[in-house]
C-alpha cells in the first residue's frame, strides 16, 4: 500500500492515478476518517494526561472527601478513554482498510489505457511460424499424441484440470530444469515453496483472498488459501524481516503449484491449457533497494526473452497500460507467444509478466532494509516475474513445433532433459 502521508501530501496525483487505473477509490472518505482519527486521537492524549495528572494528585496526603472525589475521578477517566480508545481503534482500521484499496503510483512511462487493447508493444523475437499444412491446435495434438487428457481429470477433479501424460510429463520436468539452470548461472537461489499460505499473507501482496470478487481457493475452516503464485510464498517468506544493504539484491527462483479459480474465464481463447485451475510455475523474485529496483525490472523481462528466445518461441513484449496494471504494480511487460492454434490464423498470447511493485507489497508485509550508516530502516522495492508458466509454455511448444507428419520436434534446449527424446510422435508410430 501507498504512505498515507503521502496520499495526504498528494491528492490530486493520487486521485488522477485511481482514474487512469479504473479503481473506484473515495479518497475525500479517507481524508475525513484521517482528520477525525488524528482528532479523536489527541482527545485520548488529553484523557491520559488527566489520568496522570489525577494519579500524581492521588500520592499526596489528603482528606477521605478529596480521594474519594479523585479515586471517581480516575474510574471516570478510565471508562472514558476506553470508549475513546475502541472508536479511535475503528477509525483506524478504517482508515486502514480504505488506504490498502488505493494502487500503487504508476511509472511516468506507463501507456495511458483502459483496458489490454492499450498495451504498447515495444519489441518482437522472431516472426509468426508458417506453415505448409493446417495447423493444429495443442488441445488436437495433445489428444492426438497422447499427451494430455482432459476427460478423465474432468471426471476425477473437474472441469479446467488435466492429466498429463508420455512426453508431455517429461516437458514439465525439462522446463523446470531448464528455466532452473538459467536462473541459477544469473545468481537466483532455487526455492520450491509451499502450495499454501495464509490469509495475510496473500492480502500482503495484493490478492483478494476472500469474497464474491476472488481468484483464490480457500481451505475450509482454516486461514490457509491454495496460492495463485509463488510471488505469495516467496514474498511473505521475509515478513517483518529487517534485511541489511549490502545483502540486496535477493533474488530466488521459486517452483510451485498454482491455483485460480479463473471465475468467468470463457471463449476459445482461454480452451485447453490457457486457463486452468492447476499448472506448475517458476517464478523469479527480488526484493531490492529503491534505486535498483528498475534495473532489476529490466534484467527480469531480459531473462524471460532469453528464456523463450532459447526455445525458439516467437515472441513480443508489451508494456502493460493504466487499465491494466492491477493494483500493487508501479509497471508491468508482458511477454507473448506466438501461438498458431489461438485462432484461425494464430495470434499472441500472454505467457510471462514481471511487475517492479515497489514498496507497495512491503509496506504491507513489513520487510524493510538498513542503509549503513542509518538507524531507520526503509522498505524495500519487490519485483516479481514468471520465468515459465509451464501450461502456456506447452501451448507455444506443442502449436509452433508442429510437422506435417502429425509429430512434434523438442526444441534443441530441453533435449538434454528428454531422456533421449527429439520427437514426439503419434502413439504407435517409430
Amino acid at each position: 500500500m501507498l504512505d498515507l502521508k503521502f496520499v495526504l501530501a498528494n491528492l490530486d496525483a493520487v486521485k488522477l492515478n485511481c482514474r487512469r487505473r479504473n479503481i473506484k477509490v473515495d479518497i475525500n472518505r479517507l481524508v475525513a476518517m484521517e482528520e477525525e482519527r488524528r482528532a479523536r486521537l489527541k482527545h485520548v492524549e488529553e484523557i491520559h494526561r488527566q489520568q496522570n495528572e489525577n494519579a500524581a494528585a492521588m500520592k499526596a496526603k489528603l482528606p477521605p472527601d478529596e480521594r474519594n472525589m479523585l479515586i471517581a475521578k480516575g474510574r471516570e477517566l478510565k471508562e472514558a478513554v476506553a470508549n475513546e480508545e475502541a472508536t479511535l481503534s475503528q477509525l483506524t482500521n478504517n482508515v486502514d482498510v480504505l488506504l490498502r484499496q488505493i494502487p500503487n503510483m504508476t511509472h511516468p512511462d506507463a501507456p495511458i489505457g483502459a483496458s489490454e487493447q492499450d498495451n504498447r508493444e515495444i519489441r518482437r523475437h522472431g516472426s509468426p511460424t508458417k506453415f505448409d499444412f493446417q495447423p493444429k491446435d495443442h488441445v488436437t495434438l495433445g489428444l492426438d499424441l497422447g499427451l494430455i487428457d482432459f476427460e478423465s481429470a474432468a471426471f476425477v477433479t473437474g472441469q479446467k484440470f488435466y492429466y498429463l501424460k508420455n512426453e508431455a510429463a517429461l516437458l514439465e520436468f525439462a522446463l523446470i530444469q531448464y528455466s532452473l539452470t538459467t536462473l541459477i548461472k544469473d545468481g537466483f537461489t532455487p526455492i520450491i515453496t509451499p502450495d499454501l499460505a495464509r490469509a495475510e499473507i496473500l492480502d500482503g501482496i495484493g490478492f483478494n483472498p476472500r469474497g464474491a470478487e476472488t481468484q483464490i481457493y480457500s481451505i475450509e475452516n482454516t486461514d490457509l488459501c491454495l496460492i495463485a503464485t509463488a510471488e505469495i510464498t516467496l514474498g511473505g517468506m521475509l515478513k517483518d524481516a529487517i534485511l541489511d544493504e549490502g545483502g540486496l539484491p535477493l533474488k530466488f527462483a521459486g517452483v510451485s503449484h498454482c491455483f485460480r479459480t479463473e471465475a468467468g474465464a470463457a471463449g476459445k481463447e482461454s480452451k485447453g491449457l490457457y486457463r486452468v485451475h492447476q499448472f506448475t510455475k517458476i517464478e523469479m523474485f527480488a526484493f531490492t533497494t529503491p534505486k535498483t529496483s528498475e534495473a532489476t525490472h529490466e534484467t527480469f523481462v531480459g531473462l524471460e526473452e532469453r528464456l523463450f528466445a532459447g526455445l525458439g518461441i516467437p515472441y513480443r513484449v508489451t508494456d502493460i497500460c493504466t487499465g491494466d496494471l492491477g493494483g500493487p504494480a508501479y509497471r508491468k511487460y508482458d511477454l507473448e507467444a506466438w501461438m498458431p492454434g489461438r485462432s484461425e490464423k494464430g495470434d499472441w498470447g500472454e505467457v510471462t509478466s514481471t511487475s517492479n511493485c515497489t514498496d507497495y507489497q512491503a509496506r504491507r508485509l513489513g520487510i524493510r532494509f538498513r542503509r549503513e550508516g542509518e538507524k531507520k530502516p526503509v522498505f524495500v522495492h519487490m519485483i516479481n516475474g514468471t520465468a515459465i508458466a509451464i501450461s502456456r509454455a506447452l501451448i507455444a511448444i506443442l502449436e509452433n513445433y508442429q510437422q506435417r507428419d502429425g509429430s512434434v520436434l523438442i526444441p534443441k534446449a530441453l533435449i538434454p532433459y528428454m531422456n533421449g527424446v527429439e520427437k514426439i510422435m503419434p502413439r504407435g508410430k517409430a
